[in-house]
């Protein structure tokens, strides 16, 4: 889970906290390596120096007692037969003792059992015990050494590791409704360029929603604009007349109420539309998508037999639950099937048919209607066939839904030139429960 705190000094934190764990548990391995060592050496050198005086000398006891001073000078040891100060007759054992600030390694030799005594070596490893401290000190040293360059070296790499990020922000504070240009992914480190095409599918997105709102104001207006008119001139003619039977005023006023009929047409799509961009914003609840294709397909089967039309679907797979925003897709299934509806003559059928490929669910609905104009962008606003009765909404309406799913929604002719298909994929990776 992302922390609240900035992401740089969430990274300088936990590279020094990692690297002071690192350094600290390699440091303490190399300080007990050279402790073990040294105390090897030191026993190793005790043991040879037992042994070449059990092999010098018969009456050892007699040599240490003529040879203490010559051994202490020679040998950097003390000698002497004793017995051990603990009750228990034990093998070849050591200790150290710590006596007026001096460090001494006593090694025990068994020597005589019957009388429990031991060869006893003293050496005095003062020198060697302030070495390792003065080890362990330049490793502390080093370590706060090492530190600081971590740290700074830190502090440069998560510069450099947010520069990608800075350059995100700058583009996008760069942007607004007149300049929207897509990122140069080449400019971009190669774990950053997924965000960035993600980015530019949002710009471009942004840009067509953009595009298509402008185009449905002016379409707005030109499709007002036009009855207006009409309504005003026919008003005019009427006036201008100076015969005016009551048969011609009524004809131009039920001609006026036609218009302003096609009018409210326009209006009703228009918020159509706009309840349509509201559903945007509706939470996704968990459903069965196959399950809501066969509602609909039995819901427009009714339709079809009412206008001597049929609707035949054949849905797979049986069950394909997903997290989606319900109206978003009925509003896409609605229009789509109430076009195939309308095109199809009566006596014809209206193909609903559903099937995963991959990560996407696929949605077709086949038509036996007149088919497209090719070449006209019928998802833009008010584009729409010329026997099209309607306000030409309906497939701006789908469009713009099924970009708010991530989906892709396109239209063709048949191939055996009978009609048009629908197409609509869903990524079920976006949807997924």
């Amino acid at each position: 889970m992302l922390s609240s705190k900035s992401l740089r000094l969430n990274f300088l934190l936990k590279l020094t906290a990692s690297m002071a764990v690192l350094l600290s548990f390699f440091s303490v391995i190399l300080y007990t390596y050279i402790n073990i060592n040294v105390e090897t050496s030191l026993r190793s050198a005790m043991i040879k120096q037992a042994n070449y005086l059990f092999a010098k000398y018969d009456n050892l006891e007699e040599a240490l007692k003529k040879q203490r001073t010559l051994l202490r000078r020679t040998l950097k040891i003390n000698a002497r037969i004793a017995r051990a100060p603990e009750a228990a007759y034990r093998p070849r054992h050591f200790q150290q003792i710590v006596r007026h600030g001096h460090t001494y390694l006593q090694a025990y030799f068994p020597y005589n059992f019957q009388q429990q005594r031991y060869l006893i070596l003293t050496a005095d490893i003062t020198q060697q015990k302030r070495m390792e401290h003065q080890v362990f000190r330049s490793i502390v040293l080093l370590n706060i050494l090492a530190m600081g360059l971590i740290i700074l070296y830190a502090f440069f790499l998560s510069k450099m590791l947010l520069s990608p990020i800075r350059f995100f922000s700058q583009k996008l504070e760069r942007m607004n409704e007149n300049i929207l240009e897509p990122l140069d992914l080449e400019k971009i480190p190669l774990e950053f360029r997924p965000l960035g095409r993600s980015i530019n599918q949002l710009v471009a997105r942004i840009k067509s929603f953009l595009l298509y709102k402008k185009e449905l104001f002016v379409g707005t207006a030109h499709e007002l604009k036009t009855p207006l008119a009409v309504i005003k001139t026919r008003g005019q003619v009427a006036l201008i007349k100076k015969t005016k039977t009551p048969e011609e005023l009524e004809r131009v006023i039920r001609e006026n109420i036609a218009t302003v009929d096609d009018m409210n047409r326009i209006v009703g799509s228009i918020l159509e539309f706009g309840r349509a961009e509201g559903a945007q914003f509706e939470p996704p609840v968990e459903l069965d998508l196959i399950e809501l294709l066969r509602k609909k397909a039995a819901e427009f089967s009714l339709l079809a037999e009412a206008s001597g039309k049929r609707l035949r679907s054949r849905l797979t797979p049986e069950q394909l639950p997903a997290r989606i925003q319900p109206l978003l897709l009925t509003q896409i299934l609605q229009n789509l099937i109430q076009n195939a509806l309308r095109f199809t003559p009566e006596g014809g059928t209206v193909r609903l048919f559903s099937y995963r490929k991959g990560d996407n669910l696929v949605v077709k609905i086949r038509d036996e209607g007149p088919g497209i104009e090719e070449g006209v962008d019928l998802f833009a606003p008010f584009k729409r066939s010329a026997d099209s009765p309607g306000a030409g909404l309906g497939l701006f309406l789908v469009k713009s839904a099924a970009d708010a799913l991530g989906a892709e929604v396109t239209l063709r002719n048949r191939r055996d030139g009978r009609g048009a298909v629908a197409t609509f994929i869903l990524p079920l990776e976006k949807n997924s429960v």
